[in-house]
């Protein structure tokens, strides 16, 4: 009982000195934000009084001179056009077949050895395989063909071989033997 007793006053201590560590943070916190609005009320004081000792009142009671500025924008078009009349109108036409770009040849060649070198690959890939292909499927065809044949003469031996005599049986083993060594 009292351990429950001696941990609720430890938690209550705890909770105590947490408390007003947050108080302390929260007192100095308010004391920076009251600095700072006093520093941004007297930066603004400053900027008003510095934009009313500043303020310039406009008089337009002159007339202005118009005749001037127009003399002066007509010399100055004048300039202009004859500055544009002066340069040399060369206009060349060109007719041009490109195999090779004259500019960014170094993104030409990589997209050239890039993506056609790579199609080019892939292609010649694609052909070996179906050639390939196509010469395995022959090959296997003629092989059934060839076991087919083999079956066929296998069996007519065999059916001969138990139909007929002794004598053609004996003739069938001799045709058998050498057949072996002629090969």
């Amino acid at each position: 009982m009292e351990t429950n007793v001696n941990k609720d006053h430890i938690e209550r201590e705890a909770l105590q000195l947490v408390l007003e560590e947050f108080t302390e943070e929260q007192k100095t916190n308010n004391q920076h934000i009251e600095m700072l609005i006093i520093a941004f009320n007297n930066v603004a004081n400053k900027m008003d009084t510095f934009i009313k000792d500043h303020k310039v009142e406009k008089n337009v009671s002159e007339p202005l001179d118009v005749k001037l500025v127009e003399a002066i924008l007509q010399k100055g078009f004048l300039d202009i056009k004859y500055m544009i009349g002066r340069q040399p109108k060369s206009i060349i036409r060109k007719f041009q077949i490109l195999l090779f770009p004259e500019q960014d040849a170094k993104l030409f060649y990589k997209i050239v050895f890039g993506r056609w070198f790579l199609w080019l690959v892939i292609m010649v890939a694609l052909s070996n395989l179906y050639n390939w292909g196509i010469h395995y499927s022959d090959n296997s065809k003629e092989i059934e063909m060839q076991q087919i044949q083999n079956d066929r003469i296998r069996k007519a031996w065999e059916y001969m071989y138990t139909t007929n005599n002794k004598e053609t049986k004996k003739l069938m083993k001799k045709a058998y033997i050498n057949s072996m060594e002629n090969k």
